[in-house]
């Protein structure tokens, strides 16, 4: 099984910034593609931004420009670096990530984190 902690959440004020980390561990044969969702009360988990094995990123477009999703691959570590936050950028923010494992390297799964709160204050 893999296991992913987050961190990195908090109170920020409007224009301020946070870097959230996730970490996963486990049996893990290979990552590919990593990323984050939120998700506000009452909603569906919307994508925030992801980034695959050869690096290339995708963020939604109410994030582009002020967010930037990055990975350690020698951690199994996916990081969002967000600027300039907005009152509506306050969600629940969870990681994913699509790994194999070892022992049935050929399927790929994916794994959520716990989730982690992100507050902006106006």
């Amino acid at each position: 099984q893999v296991q992913l902690v987050e961190s990195g959440g908090g109170l920020v004020q409007a224009g301020g910034s946070l870097r959230l980390s996730c970490a996963a561990s486990g049996n893990i044969f290979n990552i590919n593609t990593l990323g984050w969702f939120r998700q506000a009360p009452g909603n569906q988990r919307e994508l925030v931004a992801t980034i695959t094995s050869d690096g290339s990123t995708n963020y939604a477009d109410s994030v582009k420009g002020r967010f930037t999703i990055s990975r350690d691959n020698a951690k199994n570590t996916v990081y969002l670096q967000m600027n300039s936050l907005k009152p509506e950028d306050a969600r629940v923010y969870y990681c994913y990530v699509d790994a194999s494992l070892y022992g049935s390297h050929w399927r790929t799964q994916t794994y959520w984190g716990q989730g982690t709160q992100v507050t902006v204050s106006s």
